[in-house]
């Protein structure tokens, strides 16, 4: 089964390389050593951005309830 998946995403970055006119090496870099850990640090912050729009959320109902 790892084999089958490990051979079809070969055969993706092949595709990707001779689409793009890289090389399979350059899409690997590109993939793995660029775009992954840029796509991750934009994530972490989003979510640290959700989290807080929720506390300030919850904070302002919170004081709305014990207003009442």
């Amino acid at each position: 089964m790892m084999d089958a998946v490990f051979d079809a995403c070969v055969q993706i970055l092949l595709v990707l390389a001779r689409w793009s006119g890289l090389t399979y090496k350059e899409i690997n870099v590109w993939i793995f050593v660029i775009l992954w850990p840029v796509v991750t640090l934009v994530m972490g912050i989003w979510i640290v951005l959700l989290q807080i729009r929720i506390r300030r959320i919850l904070r302002g109902r919170n004081s709305a309830v014990k207003a009442k």
